[in-house]
C-alpha cells in the first residue's frame, strides 16, 4: 500500500551545453502555445479575422509575463529590515530591495512569478488589445480568453511541481510527497511527506477548463456575458483560497497576517466573479441553446 511519493525529480527538462531548460520554462511555454491554440479555435467560431488573434497573443504574452514577475516583486518580496526605518512620521519595519533595485525586475531567471500579478498584467493586456483592436467588449473576450488560461494554469502548476516548489504541510495521507529537493523541506519538514499541492491546483485548473469549456462549445454559455469570467475566478481563485490554509507561506512576512498574501489577492477575484455570475443570470440575455 502506497504510504508516500518520494519526489526526486530533476528540474532541468534537456541541457545544450552551458544552457539548462527547466521543465517550468517548457511548461509555461507549452501553457502559452495551447491558449493561442484554443483562442484560434474560439476566433474561427466567432468569426474574428486571424491577424487580430497575432496580435492577441503579443498582448497576452507580454501581459502574463511582465504582470507575474512585478506581482512577485511587490506582492512577495517584503522583508523585516534589520532596524526600522522613519519615513514622514511611518515606521516601517519591512522594506522591499526592487524598490531601490528596479533593475532586478528583468531577473527572471532568478525565478519568481506570481499567478495574481499574471491575471492582472492579463487584464490590463485584454483592456488594451480590446480597446485598440477588437472592440468587443473586455468581459466578452475575457469570457472567451479564460478558457485556454485555466488549461495554461495547469501546465505552470506542473512545472511548480517539477520544481519541487509550492507545496503543503505535513501529512499522513496516502499520496504525500517527500520533496528531497527541495531546500525548503530539508530545512522544515525532512522524513515528512507533504501535501502535493500543486497537483490539487492542477486539478481544480483542469476542471475549471473542461467546465468553462463545456458550457462554451455546448450550451453556448458566451451569450451570458460573464459567466464563464465568474465561473473562472470562483474555480481559479476561490479553491486557491481553500487551498492556501494547507499551504505554507510563501514568505516569512506572512506568518503575521490574518490570511496569507496569496488570500488577500485571491478575495477581490472572488468577489468579482460572485457578481458576474449572479449578473449573467439577471440581466436579459439570449437563452443558452
Amino acid at each position: 500500500m502506497l504510504q508516500y511519493v518520494v519526489w526526486d525529480v530533476d528540474p532541468v527538462c534537456f541541457s545544450l551545453g552551458p544552457l539548462s531548460v527547466r521543465w517550468y520554462g517548457v511548461m509555461w511555454a507549452l501553457g502559452i502555445l495551447l491558449v493561442l491554440f484554443i483562442m484560434g479555435k474560439v476566433y474561427k467560431r466567432e468569426q474574428i479575422a486571424e491577424p487580430l488573434l497575432d496580435k492577441l497573443f503579443i498582448y497576452v504574452l507580454l501581459g502574463a509575463i511582465i504582470g507575474s514577475r512585478l506581482g512577485h516583486c511587490f506582492f512577495y518580496e517584503w522583508h523585516l529590515l534589520e532596524e526600522p526605518v522613519n519615513f514622514l512620521g511611518i515606521t516601517f519595519k519591512y522594506g522591499n530591495e526592487y524598490l531601490l533595485k528596479p533593475w532586478r525586475l528583468i531577473a527572471i531567471w532568478e525565478g519568481g512569478l506570481a499567478s495574481h500579478g499574471g491575471a492582472i498584467g492579463i487584464l490590463i493586456a485584454v483592456w488594451l488589445y480590446n480597446r485598440k483592436w477588437l472592440k468587443r467588449g473586455f468581459v466578452w473576450l475575457l469570457d472567451r480568453l479564460i478558457i485556454g488560461v485555466a488549461l495554461c494554469g495547469a501546465c505552470i502548476r506542473f512545472g511548480n511541481l517539477m520544481n519541487s516548489e509550492i507545496f503543503g504541510f505535513p501529512t499522513t495521507l496516502p499520496w504525500g510527497f517527500m520533496f528531497v529537493r527541495s531546500y525548503e523541506w530539508q530545512m522544515l519538514y525532512k522524513g515528512q511527506a507533504c501535501h502535493p499541492t500543486q497537483i490539487y491546483e492542477m486539478i481544480y485548473c483542469l476542471v475549471t477548463f473542461a467546465v468553462c469549456a463545456l458550457l462554451y462549445w455546448k450550451y453556448n454559455a458566451g451569450k451570458r456575458e460573464g459567466l464563464l469570467l465568474g465561473i473562472f475566478w470562483i474555480g481559479i481563485f476561490g479553491t486557491r483560497f481553500v487551498l492556501e490554509f494547507i499551504k505554507n507561506d510563501q514568505e516569512a512576512f506572512e506568518s503575521s497576517l490574518l490570511l496569507n498574501m496569496g488570500q488577500w489577492l485571491s478575495l477581490p477575484f472572488i468577489i468579482w466573479g460572485i457578481y458576474l455570475i449572479i449578473n449573467a443570470f439577471v440581466k436579459k440575455h439570449t437563452l443558452l441553446k
